[in-house]
């Protein structure tokens, strides 16, 4: 276990000292951070005087060593916007992007292993056809356009009627089709406050229901996937050798296949899934830019458009630090799980 934790650690050394490079590397083709700070009528003496107050004049080499030297200390410097430290506006924009991302796994999750596993124990019934190709379509639509219909439908309603309306069965067909809406779609409501930066929409119903479309719109990127995945390992499993033997010995199908099957199935999707929640984390950008969810994505844009240098950098920084920690914990859950694995990746 330690030797894996030192070997794991000094990956994502490498993992952050690349991220950091690249990150700071792009900073020049960023924009103009003064343009975005001063006015179009500060004179030009002003501009170049306030460039070398923040050391924009500086070698490459001098700013990276300086960032580096302060980014150790979990100092990113200053919002340009904000007008105060970087960290400050990532960890306030953190737990609206960290709920989203909570909700959207546990609809993956739910939803994912009954579907995936009974797609794969009956493959060729109608339900298990009719789930592989509405996957299939859910993967080829863009996450913007699936916000857009959600926002259309359930917040501000469509009134489809394509039927007779003065019959019983057209009428009928009429309001099976159409919406009502109402369903909040923009920003988190009125969260409630836990402790300092963290305001939570889990503590109430009404939270809660500004969740709803974002997590639904955010997981059907994720959610064909796992499906796909899943059933792909549990037909796999289904043919090995240790599940015929146990049929031959009477076991009941139930245990065979929730218990041994299963079991087996869900190795290589620790593996995939937990890098690709990780995913979303980058994913939430079009999420929160359509539903106007105050996260670090929306926050992430927001620095772009405005040339916020220092701030554009920690998010790229605080996101491959996600990355790094999540697929540390997906080792060590791996290898819990699988006892045939060590951790220092010899064979048991």
């Amino acid at each position: 276990m330690i030797a894996f934790l030192i070997k794991r650690l000094f990956h994502a050394f490498l993992v952050m000292f690349v991220i950091s490079v690249i990150s700071f590397a792009i900073q020049d083709n960023l924009g103009d951070p003064i343009q975005q700070m001063v006015g179009q009528s500060v004179p030009e003496s002003e501009r170049a005087e306030l460039r070398e107050e923040l050391g924009l004049n500086d070698p490459f080499f001098v700013q990276y060593l300086r960032f580096a030297k302060n980014a150790a200390q979990f100092d990113f410097g200053y919002s340009y916007i904000f007008n105060e430290p970087t960290t400050q506006v990532i960890m306030r924009h953190l737990p609206a992007t960290l709920e989203l991302v909570a909700a959207t796994t546990f609809l993956i999750v739910l939803l994912s292993v009954p579907i995936g596993v009974y797609s794969a124990i009956k493959p060729r019934a109608w339900l298990s056809r009719a789930f592989m190709g509405v996957s299939i379509v859910g993967i080829s639509i863009p996450v913007f356009l699936t916000a857009i219909v959600l926002i259309q439908l359930f917040a501000i309603g469509v009134d489809f009627t394509p039927f007779p309306a003065d019959t019983a069965w057209g009428a009928w067909l009429n309001d099976l089709l159409s919406t009502d809406g109402g369903m909040p779609a923009y920003g988190r409501g009125n969260p409630v406050h836990v402790f300092g930066t963290w305001d939570t929409n889990f503590s109430s119903l009404e939270g809660l229901t500004y969740l709803v479309l974002p997590a639904i719109s955010l997981a059907s990127i994720m959610l064909p996937l796992f499906i796909r995945l899943i059933r792909a390992e549990m037909l796999e499993v289904l043919q090995s050798e240790y599940v015929k033997f146990a049929r031959a010995k009477g076991i009941s199908l139930r245990r065979i296949y929730f218990v041994h099957a299963l079991k087996n199935t869900m190795l290589p999707v620790i593996t995939v899934g937990g890098v690709q929640i990780g995913t979303l984390v980058a994913y939430t950008i079009l999420t929160e830019t359509v539903f106007q969810w105050p996260g670090m994505g929306l926050m992430f844009l927001d620095a772009i458009e405005r040339s916020d240098i220092p701030l554009i950098v920690t998010y790229l920084m605080i996101v491959g630090l996600i990355f790094v920690i999540t697929n540390t914990l997906v080792d060590l859950i791996y290898g819990l799980v699988n006892p045939t694995v060590k951790l220092t990746g010899k064979p048991a």
